[in-house]
């Protein structure tokens, strides 16, 4: 299993709180934030993680490098801002050569690098082959889907986005996503993009991509008092293992 990690986020709500550093390396718990996800990967069985960075990116290849314990770690830098759709697919060309994607439509995971899910990536990838499908969307439910925007859902399917602002609970994007190269490489080259307005809200329909559930630890660090509730929750995970 190989992932895409986007980790080149200004963190301009989190400026208070983490004045100077990219936000996947805020301190949580005494680590950066992006270790935790990390060693989620590693223990997850994943061979490659590739690092679309970009803000600040050499506080994050220094203290990482090449490796974190058995996951290989490789790097794709933007030189300006790309927005989430062009961060991917400069990810994409830069660090998959032929040699890695001899048929360009490997399944691939891609994930945030300031939100951490639990989940079961092996079940995941088991379901999304099974379902024969380009996309799947891990979703997670909240109490209060006002800050994150909602998800309609039907026969386990992703079939519609809501704008955020609607209170009460219900399905959110939990934000990992698995899916085929080749669907990433239909985002144009070189522009700064949103994934999920350029290619997930227009493609939705057609695409109908399962919808697998987190039941686990879901928290975003976007905002200070997540941020601030994040140092309790990883403190507890560190104490038990």
């Amino acid at each position: 299993m190989q992932a895409i990690v986007l980790a080149g986020g200004l963190g301009t709500r989190l400026r208070s709180a983490v004045p100077d550093l990219p936000k996947p390396m805020a301190p949580v718990a005494g680590r950066p934030f992006l270790a935790w996800i990390l060693d989620q990967l590693e223990g997850a069985g994943f061979a490659r993680a590739v690092l679309a960075v970009g803000y600040r990116h050499e506080a994050i290849r220094d203290h990482f490098g090449d490796r974190h314990g058995a996951l290989a770690l490789r790097y794709s830098v933007e030189d300006r801002p790309l927005g989430t759709g062009g961060a991917l697919r400069l990810a994409c060309d830069q660090a998959y050569d032929q040699a890695d994607d001899p048929a360009g439509d490997d399944a691939i995971f891609v994930l945030n690098g300031d939100t951490f899910v639990e989940l079961d990536h092996r079940a995941m990838r088991a379901a999304h082959g099974a379902a024969g499908a380009a996309l799947s969307i891990a979703v997670h439910r909240v109490d209060d889907t006002a800050r994150y925007g909602a998800l309609e859902l039907r026969d386990g399917r992703v079939c519609g986005f809501i704008e955020k602002g609607r209170r009460g609970p219900g399905w959110i994007n939990a934000g990992v996503y698995l899916l085929a190269r080749g669907l990433l490489r239909q985002l144009p080259a070189g522009r700064a993009l949103s994934f999920e307005q350029e290619l997930l809200v227009p493609q939705v329909r057609s695409l109908r991509p399962p919808a697998f559930v987190a039941e686990g630890l879901f928290i975003d660090i976007g905002v200070p008092e997540d941020y601030a509730r994040a140092q309790g929750l990883f403190a507890r995970r560190a104490a038990r293992h």
